[in-house]
């Protein structure tokens, strides 16, 4: 079995300030799918960003993660219940949601036994899906630099689970009966303090700090002022997605 990571731990209120959400437009293809909106499960929901959305539809929504201080910075909302459990063993009984989700961390999971927790927990006929980003996209110097930096300067403290974000989680298996999804993006206007917040929260990052005892993002942070300026700039972010039914 895998260890569980917890690599948000140290910096939640980082990853709360400067991570990025997911386009109304990803929930909205999700929801043509569903069958029931009474309950839906966001797997390592990390501050809620996912879980906050799916309370405007479901009557109830449970969110869980690994991580207590990120379950501590979560969004809150009436009909959120967030609980710190493990993704692959839970309290729910069976049978339970209408819509299983996980946002950015599938990767991390030890999937066989996810996967049957997921289909322990879900309806016949429910719906999981799994979403992920990858690099943002900005211009062509600065995707430069964040290439550079990414593969370079903290390329060797990536977990080896980044890999599956890499390929967009198509080296995953996938035991659902699969629903062809469309591309998703989600666009930012960002200031660069904005931009330096946001590479300070990956894993890499910290992983590199604690490890040399030095903040990489130093590194480039003045050429980033340099061509970021004063001014906002768009940010996009590519967005995956498998989308399945949990056929029993």
């Amino acid at each position: 079995m895998k260890d569980k990571k917890d690599n948000f731990s140290r910096q939640a209120a980082t990853y709360a300030s400067f991570r990025p959400g997911y386009p109304e437009e990803l929930y909205d293809f999700i929801y043509q799918h569903c069958n029931a909106f009474d309950r839906a499960w966001d797997c390592a929901t990390g501050n809620g960003q996912a879980a906050v959305l799916l309370a405007e539809k479901f009557k109830e929504v449970q969110a869980t993660d690994i991580s207590k201080t990120q379950i501590e910075h979560a969004v809150q909302h009436d009909n959120i219940t967030y609980k710190v459990e493990e993704a692959e063993r839970t309290s729910f009984v069976d049978d339970s949601f209408d819509l299983v989700t996980i946002a950015q961390a599938l990767h991390w999971l030890d999937h066989d036994k996810f996967y049957k927790e997921v289909k322990r927990v879900g309806k016949n006929n429910a719906l999981f899906a799994a979403w992920g980003y990858n690099l943002p996209q900005f211009n062509e110097q600065t995707d430069a630099i964040i290439h550079q930096f990414y593969h370079q300067a903290v390329g060797n403290y990536w977990d080896e689970e980044r890999k599956h974000v890499d390929t967009s989680y198509t080296n995953i298996f996938f035991p659902f009966e699969p629903i062809l999804c469309p591309e998703f993006s989600i666009s930012y206007e960002w200031n660069v303090d904005q931009l330096l917040g946001y590479l300070r929260s990956w894993s890499a990052v910290q992983h590199h700090i604690r490890d040399r005892g030095t903040d990489p993002v130093t590194l480039i942070e003045e050429g980033l002022k340099m061509l970021w300026g004063s001014e906002r700039h768009t940010v996009t972010f590519p967005i995956f997605m498998k989308l399945g039914k949990i056929i029993k």
